[in-house]
């Protein structure tokens, strides 16, 4: 089963994610853009371009498309084909939303451009968590150290993933990451266990 955490930055994704380290210890976590033990030059590749405001969107578009790729290769379907619970830090998602947001008046349709690249071979998320979080309260949280967590741009951001969700409801769970990060992470945890019960439960799978 994969699981995906998704949200503005400040909205307390990590923070959750490695909360759920010691809640099962046995899955697979990671992360995207990867880094450390499921990292890659790829993903350093990104955190590099993360940094260079003169970056250009598209060819970072494909860095994190390429980083992507790696992952599910090296990471995600390995663990898959295991049996293993994976989650992940962000996932395609965040792709979509962010640089469909950075690609805004660049390109025709910028979100829907980046989902098509991905159809082909990416794999869809069983369960997504989404942490709720004005852009204001994003940008204060994150501190705004790049490009990416600025206020105006978080909105932008908000709005793709508000548009995902519209999309594919079934798969997306809403959080209220404004409540303190015990009572997010309670809600997390009851999503998740939730979520596998019904994954045993089903006699297709």
């Amino acid at each position: 089963m994969l699981v995906t955490l998704e949200g503005l930055d400040g909205s307390g994704k990590t923070t959750v994610w490695e909360a759920l380290h010691e809640v099962y210890p046995d899955a697979t976590f990671t992360r995207e853009p990867t880094s450390g033990p499921t990292g890659s030059w790829y993903g350093d590749a990104v955190y590099r371009s993360i940094e260079d405001d003169d970056a250009d969107s598209l060819a970072e578009l494909f860095l994190y498309t390429a980083d992507h790729a790696d992952h599910l290769s090296r990471v995600i379907e390995p663990a898959l084909e295991r049996g293993d619970l994976v989650i992940s830090d962000r996932y395609s998602d965040s792709r979509y939303a962010y640089q469909g947001a950075t690609l805004e008046g660049e390109i025709d349709r910028p979100l829907e451009y980046i989902v098509d690249i991905h159809e082909a071979f990416s794999i869809d998320p069983d369960l997504t968590i989404y942490l709720d979080l004005d852009a204001e309260t994003a940008a204060a949280r994150s501190g705004s150290t790049n490009k990416f967590e600025r206020a105006e741009y978080l909105e932008s951001v908000r709005e793709n993933y508000e548009r995902l969700i519209e999309q594919d409801s079934d798969r997306f769970v809403r959080v209220d990451a404004t409540q303190p990060p015990e009572v997010v992470l309670e809600r997390v945890k009851r999503v998740l266990e939730q979520a596998l019960e019904r994954e045993d439960s089903d006699p297709t799978r």
